[in-house]
Parts: C-alpha cells; structure tokens; sequence
C-alpha cells in the first residue's frame, strides 16, 4: 500500500503544472477516491488539497526569483486564472508578494516533497473485530461543532452538559442494538480533517425505533464496519486510536474507509481521567 500511495505522490510531482485528478491518484494507489483522501490527510498531516497548493507554490516560488519567466506566465502554468490571484495564494503563503520576492531576492518558505515509509516499532497491540451490520439511526441531540486533534473539545463538552438529564435518559431507552448506550459520531466531514474544520456531532443511539418529534436522526444503511478497542487516558487514547487506525492499520489491512459516520462508545472511569471504548469505522473490503 505504501508503494502505490508513493507512486501517487510521484505522479503529483510530475503534474504540478497540470490539472491533477483525484480519480487518477485513486487508480495509482489502487483504492477509492474517499479513503485516498482519508488516509493521505491522516499520513501527512494535511488534507491533498493544501499538500498540493503548497507544492505549487513552493515550486512557483524558485521560479519567480530565477527570473526567467514573467509572474502571469508562473501563475497561468500552476493554475490561476489572474496574477492578482496567484499574489494573493503567493503572499499567503510566502509572507510576500511575488513581485517583491523577484526584487529583493527575498527568503521564501518551502514545502518539502512527500513520501511514505513504515516504522514498524512493536510496542502496542490494536485489537479489533470486523462486524456486518444491517442498516440503523442514530438517534439523538446533533450540533455542528468544529474538529479538535487534541484534548478536550470545548464546543462538544458544551453541547453535551447542555442536554438536560431527562433527555439522556429518552435517548439511552431508544438503545436496541450495538454498540449500546449513548454513543459519540461524527458525520458530514469533508475531504480532510484539519483542526477547525466542520463536522456533525451526535451524542445518540444506535436504534431501529421511530425518531421523537423533538431528536434528531440520521439514518445509515447496511455495511461492514471494523471496531477498534481502546484503554487509556481521556480523551487522548481515543484520539490516537483514530490516527493509528489510519496510519498503521489501513496500509497492512485489506480494507478501506467508506462513507458513513464514525461512532465512538465511550465509558468513563469515576474521575473521568480514563476510558475504555470502541471506535466504529465504516469499512469495505479492498
């Protein structure tokens, strides 16, 4: 897998000067276009997107100060329909405008190429189940909340002590399958999972009941799902579970993410300081 996910890298690097389609990236490294950008944001650290912009203009920025080229010739070759626009790309992330970077001869920023190895390190285990399901609602409070890779989520710990106990306690009644109880899922997040992007949170079931006129519902169809166990401190284990999911298992694992909501099972000791949960990943076989 890491091969065909370098290959695709190359395959960036030889077209940053042309239209680079996501459809073509998935064929290279074998798998779809979601679980492509999935699990490119979780290995680099950024969503493709902003790898490839930053690319761009990394290269665009060695031109401009060679001189050889005029700035609206640089900016039509990486992609923008204006000089004003490739300025305003260049500038943010150079710190400068491109004509004043050719005057002064100014330092820029770089963005490295990219490729992918494996660390193999042994120290922990992950355990987990593969489960086909039937479809499901999740039924619930839902809030948009913006994503945190660290620590608590402030807008999440906020909508949940602002649904009132006798709430909880009708949502948790609505609970006839698994996973159990009140869950945690996250749904509608885009291409990647930058800190601040948004997503739909519901603090829900996992139900086969009629939605109360006042809770909210998604409904889910039937699939294949891998279910990741989890021990630690709070909510530290469960957040590195996820990327550990997505750069140790998925690349030595026949499988791939699909579309669908991730769910989270989480049981909190006494002094909220450590948990046990599952993660509920929305898989298909490769």
């Amino acid at each position: 897998m890491l091969d065909r996910l370098n290959q695709a890298m190359e395959h960036i690097e030889r077209n940053l000067d042309q239209r680079i389609e996501m459809a073509e990236l998935a064929r290279i490294a074998v798998t779809s276009e979601y679980h492509f950008r999935r699990l490119f944001s979780a290995l680099a650290g950024m969503p493709l997107s902003e790898y490839v912009r930053r690319r761009r203009l990394t290269v665009a920025g060695a031109r401009v100060l060679a001189g050889e080229e005029t700035l609206l010739d640089i900016a039509v070759r990486y992609g923008y329909g204006s000089g004003e626009a490739f300025a305003r790309a260049f500038r943010a992330m150079h710190g400068i405008g491109p004509g004043e970077a050719r005057r002064t001869g100014a330092v820029l920023r770089s963005q490295p190429r990219m490729s992918f190895r494996l660390i193999v390190e042994g120290s922990t285990s992950m355990r987990y189940r593969v489960v086909e399901k039937d479809g499901f609602r999740l039924v619930g409070k839902r809030a948009r909340v913006t994503v945190v890779h660290e620590g608590m989520n402030p807008a999440i710990a906020a909508f949940i002590r602002s649904i009132d106990p006798e709430t909880v306690r009708r949502i948790e009644e609505l609970s006839d399958q698994e996973p159990g109880g009140i869950v945690n899922a996250s749904a509608g997040l885009g291409e990647d999972r930058r800190e601040g992007a948004e997503l739909d949170y519901y603090h829900a079931v996992v139900s086969g009941a009629d939605v109360p006129e006042d809770m909210d519902a998604l409904d889910v169809p039937s699939g294949t799902w891998a279910v990741f166990e989890s021990s630690g401190a709070f909510p530290q284990a469960l957040q590195y579970l996820w990327r550990d999911v997505f750069t140790q298992w998925f690349p030595s694992n026949p499988y791939r993410s699909r579309p669908g909501p991730e769910i989270s099972r989480v049981r909190l000791s006494e002094d909220g300081a450590e948990a046990d949960a599952e993660l509920w990943i929305p898989v298909e076989r490769v």
